[in-house]
């Protein structure tokens, strides 16, 4: 608290209205550094070599079920062209209508992510929670394009 020395009322001190933010820095300063020595305190530092996995890929059903998504956003389940309207329809004959069976969704590169994700809550919506996406099983037969910006 602060009071004014010297007013032109002798008798009564004037209240000062203006704020002492001296102690506030002092606390957040102590803040400050407790959070720089407990920072580094906080992460764990333990070295362990982890052995490589080399899974096999996972075995697919005979006939799997196939929903093709191509880069001019047209759909085909198995051989079978379809559109967002009618996906539901040739799944379900192709699944026989058992909405446990895997289905694999194998999408274009240049697809919209937001289309692909279209497709896959149409089937969510349906009953159909089983579906895995298609990738390349050897990473040096598509290599990654790199950003020269980076």
């Amino acid at each position: 608290m602060g009071a004014r020395i010297g007013s032109d009322e002798a008798d009564d001190l004037a209240l000062n209205a203006e704020i002492n933010i001296t102690p506030f820095i002092d606390v957040m300063l102590v803040l400050l550094i407790i959070f720089m020595v407990a920072a580094p305190l906080s992460t764990v530092d333990i070295p362990v070599e982890l052995p490589v996995a080399v899974a096999e890929a996972p075995v697919r059903p005979s006939e799997p079920v196939f929903i093709t998504l191509t880069e001019d956003l047209s759909l085909s389940v198995g051989e079978f062209d379809a559109t967002m309207d009618t996906l539901v329809m040739e799944v379900g004959i192709a699944t026989s209508l058992n909405r446990d069976e895997r289905l694999y969704i194998r999408a274009d590169k240049s697809v919209p992510y937001g289309e692909l994700i279209s497709v896959m809550n149409v089937l969510r919506a349906e009953g159909y929670v089983k579906v895995g996406l298609v990738g390349l099983d050897n990473p040096e037969a598509a290599p990654v394009a790199t950003d020269p910006a980076l």
